[in-house]
């Protein structure tokens, strides 16, 4: 297992709080397991070895930049399951842009499902500081969809 996937399960343990996640991939095992607050700790074991620890200290996004600070903002949330859509139909402007006002009950965009399309409208007045969906992409349910302020 290359140690890309290693640091991504890492991350994933350490972001998601789960206490220990183990995969099997072909004949090659890994464990992460979470103790207390500390770092997670990887064991991994080839066919004919027993789990042996492996040093965890990975270089914490040293090689990686760091994201960009989230806008703050209330969370319009997907109410379905489907298929987000920024505008009516493929060549119209989109219902909204960040950085526009948008009033309580105005539609914000469309999502798709099971052939249907629902106009989502906007549960609050504010303005649009970030759309977190790009378009034609498959939302969830409570899934947020837009940050209004």
């Amino acid at each position: 297992m290359d140690l890309r996937k290693l640091k991504k399960l890492i991350d994933l343990v350490q972001e998601s709080g789960i206490g220990e996640i183990e995969i099997t991939e072909g004949e090659e095992k890994v464990r992460i397991s979470r103790q207390g607050t500390g770092a997670p700790q990887v064991l991994m074991a080839a066919p004919s070895m027993p789990m042996t620890a492996l040093p965890t200290a990975v270089p914490a996004a040293s090689a990686e930049p760091e994201a960009p600070p989230q806008p703050v903002g209330h969370p319009l949330k997907s109410p379905m399951v489907g298929t987000f859509y920024r505008a009516p139909s493929p060549g119209a402007p989109a219902f909204v842009e960040v950085g526009q006002a948008v009033s309580k009950g105005q539609t914000v965009c469309i999502i798709e499902a099971m052939k249907l399309l629902n106009e989502i409208e906007s549960d609050v007045a504010g303005t649009i500081k970030a759309i977190l969906v790009d378009n034609g992409q498959p939302v969830e349910y409570g899934q947020p969809l837009f940050l209004i302020e």
